[in-house]
């Protein structure tokens, strides 16, 4: 028998050999595995709104057999109709409008010049007021108390009930605190040496340096402007011309809920064809709501989503 014996040079090229098809698969593999991930993650994340959009566009009556994926089965706009069906939609969408713009102006401009006033190491009384703002976060005084707060104000039945209680927030102001504390003090120096007073500082410097967490925190506002409906129901009720538009779809579900109680009218017993079709259920119309309430803010997203992303960063890097 011979014996066959591998040179160290050999040896030496067979293990680079291996080394270069490792390195040329690791990627590919990570790559391949990288991309499917990513494409179950887009389903996963795309896939309720898009069965939200079906069932909105599928008849009532046959939603409750269930099945609806990503395709209606029967297509109708009959959950739309209902759901624009009273003229008190139209107003109750103005009123939203205003509420969410007003709320986020007044919120990003009284907050940040209060996060600019607790940022500055020279005012005194900065520890001390911004304990009190923390409290805030975690002791309320409750719905009661702070109902009679709102009529001691004369704010009942009035429209500006949406706007001055949301004015400050706690949460945002030490985000944007948190932000301010990243830029340089050298800047502001120099700013009040050239003669500028603490306003114009606010306004030139702080104001337009704050933008990436700005557009973060005016985006958090605004959809919470935009979905509240509580405040519509304690406040406003009595009020129709000051009704929002979260509220009506709120009562406009609720009447569907009460008028869709039969559960022979429920199960489509007795209904001939076209009286299904027109029929609009909880669910049907609960997800012709949904995407109503959700298109405005889908329209607006894109444009702060370049903001979005860098401001979820604040705070993350310091020098």
């Amino acid at each position: 028998m011979e014996n066959h014996q591998i040179s160290p040079q050999g040896a030496a090229g067979v293990t680079i050999r291996k080394s270069m098809r490792s390195s040329k698969v690791e990627p590919v593999l990570f790559n391949t595995i990288n991309a499917i991930f990513m494409i179950f993650l887009v389903v996963v994340t795309l896939y309720p709104f898009l069965n939200t959009i079906a069932v909105s566009l599928n008849a009532g009556n046959d939603t409750i057999r269930g099945g609806i994926y990503l395709w209606p089965r029967q297509w109708t706009l009959q959950n739309y109709k209902a759901v624009f069906a009273s003229g008190t939609i139209y107003d109750a969408f103005w009123i939203s409008v205003a509420r969410t713009v007003l709320s986020t102006v007044l919120n990003i401009f009284l907050t940040t010049m209060l996060s600019y006033t607790l940022s500055r190491k020279e005012y005194v009384f900065r520890k001390p007021i911004t304990v009190i703002f923390v409290l805030t976060m975690y002791f309320s005084a409750g719905l009661i108390p702070g109902y009679f707060l709102i009529k001691d104000l004369h704010l009942l039945n009035s429209f500006w009930v949406y706007i001055f209680p949301s004015m400050i927030s706690a949460f945002n102001m030490i985000v944007i605190r948190t932000y301010i504390g990243t830029i340089p003090d050298s800047l502001v120096e120099s700013a009040k040496i050239d003669g500028a007073g603490d306003f114009k500082i606010f306004l030139r410097i702080i104001f337009p340096l704050c933008t990436p967490v700005l557009a973060t925190i005016a985006l958090f506002v605004a959809v919470g402007a935009w979905n509240s409906w509580f405040d519509a129901f304690l406040y406003t009720s009595s009020r129709q011309e000051l009704s929002t538009l979260q509220y009506e779809l709120m009562k406009l579900l609720s009447s569907s809920m009460n008028s869709n109680s039969n559960p022979n009218v429920a199960a489509g017993v007795g209904v001939n064809q076209e009286t299904a079709v027109s029929m609009v259920t909880p669910l049907s119309i609960r997800a012709a709501i949904t995407i109503v309430a959700s298109v405005p803010i889908l329209v607006v997203y894109p444009f702060l989503q370049k903001y979005f992303v860098v401001g979820l960063n604040v705070g993350s890097v310091k020098e």
